[in-house]
C-alpha cells in the first residue's frame, strides 16, 4: 500500500472534511427524484432518472427515507419533504394492512411482492428511527409499529438471532437463515436504542454479535453468511449462483468490514467492561484485516473483490460500491478508536480509489458495480438504486463512532 499524501484524503484534515461534505452534498442532490406519487422509492438509473418499470422496493424506500433524514439534519434543501414522501410509502402502498408488516415491494402495475423479509423490516426500523429523531409527522407511530412487528415476527429471543423470510400472512417461515439480515438488524437495533433510549435493543444487538464473533473466529475470520433452519452452517449455499445479489456463495469481504464497524459501535456504546470492549475492538481489527488481505487488489487491480472462497481466493471479482463505502467507514472508525496509522493509510487509499474510479463525476452518485478491470457494469447492480452506503461513508468518518449516524448528524446541526 502506497502512502497517500493528498490532504483531501487524509483523515482529520480540513481538506478532508471539505471533500467529504462536498461529495455528501452531491450525493444528496442526485436522489431527489426517488419518490413515486404514492411514496415508494423508484430505482434510480445512471443519471438519477427513475426507472419506473422496476419494482418499488421497501428496503430502497427505507434507505432513501433514512438518507434524506440525514440530509435534513445537515440543512439540505427539500430534505424534509423527501422524508415525508418515503414515510407516505411506508405507511401506505408498502404496508400490509391485512397481515401486518411490509411487503417486499410493489410492482409497476400496483400489485405487490408479498413475502416478508427481515432485511426489509430492519430497514423500516432504521428509517423510522431516523425520521422520528427528525420529528416528522407519523414517524413515531411507524417506529412503534415496526418494533412490534419485528419482535413478534423476526426476533428469535430463544436463540438471540433474527429469522429471515416469511410468506405474506406470516404462516410459513422459510428454513433459510442468513447473516446479512442479522447484520442490518444490528445496525437498526443500535439506531433504535440511540433514538428511543430503550437499551433492550442494544442488548439484542449484542446477542447477535456474540454469535457472529464465534462463527468468524472459528472460520479464519471469514464470516459464514448462510445457515440452515437450526443455524448449522451452509457453506456451499449458492455454489451454483456465486454472484447472487443478496446470497452470494462464500465469504463476502465487504460484510467482514461492515461487521467490524458495527461491532466497534456496539463495543463503545454498550457500557461494557474495559476488557470486553478491548476484546471486541480486537475482533473488529481481525475482521477488517482479514477482509482487506483477502479482498483488496486480490487480482492485480485496485478494489475489493465481491466474494472469496473459504481459503480467501477470489470467486466473484467484481467490485461493488457498497464494499468500498464500508471500507471507508470502518478504516476511519478504527483509526479514531485505535490511533493506528495503518487505518488512516487505508482510509486515504480507499478515498483516492473512490475519487479516481468509483465516483461518477459526470452523471453523479457512484458506479454501483465495476468489473475486475474497474469498468462499470450492471449484471448484479444496474443503475444507481439508492444512496445509503455512499452517503453514510461521507459522514461516518466525521462522526462519533459510538453513535448511530442519525444521532451524530442531529448533534451537528
Amino acid at each position: 500500500m502506497t502512502s497517500i499524501t493528498n490532504a483531501a484524503y487524509r483523515l482529520g484534515t480540513s481538506e478532508n472534511r471539505d471533500w467529504l461534505n462536498t461529495q455528501r452534498d452531491s450525493l444528496m442532490n442526485f436522489g431527489h427524484a426517488f419518490p413515486s406519487p404514492t411514496g415508494g422509492s423508484y430505482w434510480l438509473g445512471d443519471d438519477g432518472t427513475p426507472w419506473k418499470d422496476r419494482n418499488r422496493e421497501t428496503w430502497i424506500t427505507c434507505r432513501m427515507t433514512h438518507v434524506y433524514a440525514l440530509a435534513a439534519f445537515v440543512g439540505h434543501p427539500g430534505a424534509e419533504e423527501l422524508v415525508d414522501a418515503g414515510l407516505k410509502g411506508l405507511k401506505g402502498e408498502l404496508h400490509d394492512d391485512t397481515n401486518g408488516g411490509w411487503y417486499a415491494a410493489v410492482t409497476p402495475e400496483g400489485g405487490h411482492i408479498g413475502i416478508k423479509q427481515c432485511y426489509a423490516h430492519a430497514f423500516v426500523l432504521l428509517a423510522a428511527s431516523s425520521a422520528t429523531l427528525l420529528g416528522r409527522p407519523g414517524a413515531a407511530e411507524l417506529l412503534a409499529d415496526a418494533q412490534q412487528v419485528f419482535l413478534t415476527r423476526f426476533w428469535d429471543d430463544e436463540v438471540g438471532l433474527s429469522v429471515d423470510t416469511w410468506n405474506e400472512d406470516f404462516t410459513e417461515l422459510d428454513p433459510y437463515r442468513g447473516i446479512n439480515a442479522n447484520m442490518h438488524s444490528v445496525e437498526a437495533f443500535l439506531a433504535v436504542a440511540d433514538v428511543t433510549g430503550d437499551e433492550s435493543w442494544r442488548e439484542r444487538a449484542g446477542r447477535i454479535i456474540d454469535h457472529v464473533v464465534g462463527w468468524a473466529e472459528g472460520n479464519g475470520w471469514r464470516i459464514p453468511e448462510h445457515f440452515h433452519a437450526d443455524w448449522s452452517l451452509d457453506l456451499e449455499c449458492n455454489a451454483d449462483r456465486k454472484d447472487d445479489q443478496f446470497k452470494p456463495y462464500g465469504a463476502t469481504p465487504g460484510h467482514g468490514i461492515e461487521w467490524a464497524r458495527l461491532i466497534t459501535q456496539y463495543a463503545l456504546s454498550a457500557g461494557l467492561a474495559e476488557s470486553r470492549k478491548a476484546q471486541l475492538v480486537d475482533v473488529a481489527e481481525q475482521l477488517f484485516q482479514r477482509a482487506v488481505a483477502d479482498g483488496w487488489d486480490a487480482d492485480g487491480a485496485p478494489g475489493i473483490v465481491y466474494t472469496t472462497d473459504w481459503q480467501g481466493a477470489p470467486v466473484v471479482h467484481d467490485r461493488m460500491h457498497w464494499t468500498l463505502a464500508e471500507a471507508i467507514n470502518t478504516s476511519s472508525v478504527l483509526a479514531h478508536v485505535t490511533g493506528r496509522a495503518e487505518y488512516a493509510d487505508w482510509y486515504a487509499t480507499f478515498l483516492q480509489y473512490a475519487d479516481s474510479t468509483v465516483i461518477d463525476h459526470i452523471n453523479g452518485s457512484w458506479f454501483h458495480q465495476l468489473d475486475r478491470d474497474n469498468r462499470p457494469i450492471g449484471t448484479v447492480w444496474p443503475g444507481k438504486s439508492d444512496l445509503y452506503h455512499a452517503t453514510q461513508s461521507m459522514m461516518i468518518p466525521l462522526a462519533d463512532p459510538s453513535l448511530s449516524i442519525a444521532v451524530t448528524a442531529q448533534q451537528s446541526r
